[in-house]
């Protein structure tokens, strides 16, 4: 276990001793942290908010091409039968993922070396997931009328 050692302190007298020195000290430090914090910030807002929208950018990037992709991937694979058609289809989510890390590579962002890993995973659970999501949509709304499960559709 770690020991801390416990600072030592002059005693105060007086209890009110104690508080007329706080105040004292508190109005001294303010002006300080103000002037310091008020400086810097500027300077950093302006660098951090263009990192921002350019991830931003591409975490809507990704759900765009999720959903497109999705769609696509009920109707380029409906020759495919069975186990093939999902392979198929997770390979094809693969590849429009890896053609969104060079788009992200292209776009020039300027990040510090221990937030490059965010290209590859900003919205990658989005993306997943809106993908499966739309994909499983779309391929029940265009086969609800070829299953008889004797329950009626409420698609005409």
């Amino acid at each position: 276990m770690a020991k801390f050692k416990k600072k030592k302190s002059e005693p105060t007298p007086d209890p009110e001793d104690s508080k007329k020195e706080s105040i004292k000290e508190e109005n001294n430090e303010i002006p300080e942290t103000e002037s310091s914090s008020s400086e810097s910030e500027p300077t950093s807002q302006t660098g951090k908010s263009e990192k921002d929208k350019k991830l931003d950018k591409l975490f809507y990037l990704r759900v765009g091409f999720a959903v497109i992709a999705g769609t696509l991937a009920t109707f380029l694979f409906e020759d495919i039968q069975g186990e093939e058609r999902r392979w198929a289809s997770i390979v094809f989510m693969i590849i429009i993922f890896i053609v969104t890390i060079f788009i992200a590579k292209s776009m020039n962002m300027q990040l510090p070396s221990s937030d490059r890993k965010k290209i590859i995973t900003q919205g990658i659970g989005s993306y997943i997931f809106l993908y499966l999501f739309v994909w499983i949509l779309t391929y029940t709304i265009a086969h609800a009328g070829t299953v008889s499960t004797g329950i009626p559709s409420p698609l005409p």
